[in-house]
């Protein structure tokens, strides 16, 4: 249903260090970069990251959440632990949320901007 989604973020260079360790153990990369925009997925860009003046997670209580897949409970370890390492908040450590489903493992953390994004894996193991 979703295409891509786009995001204000106040420092290009910090959003990249951020993403760029977050992302990698989940098999996501920067694929487009430019002084004022990175775009990140797997095989076309699904996130793009857009240099603004007013970054709207700094409003109170936006609301706003992303999800990403991980192919592993492995990689959601890897991404909470990376994204930790890159400066990030920690909203939720790895483990299994039996009040979303049985074998819903995820991880949740604050990007630097106020974004609050998570590491989701379904696999049984």
């Amino acid at each position: 249903m979703i295409n891509h989604v786009s995001l204000g973020v106040s420092d290009i260079a910090k959003a990249k260090a951020f993403y760029d360790a977050a992302l990698k153990p989940l098999g996501y990369r920067c694929l487009s970069e430019s002084p004022d925009s990175l775009g990140y997925g797997e095989k076309s860009a699904a996130l793009w990251l857009l240099k603004a003046d007013r970054v709207s997670a700094k409003d109170a209580r936006p609301g706003l959440h992303l999800c990403f897949d991980a192919g592993t409970r492995k990689s959601v370890d890897g991404f909470h632990r990376a994204a930790l390492g890159a400066g990030g908040r920690d909203n939720g450590a790895p483990g299994l949320r039996a009040d979303y489903g049985a074998n819903y493992y995820a991880a949740f953390v604050v990007d630097p901007d106020g974004y609050r994004i998570e590491a989701y894996c379904g696999a049984a193991k």
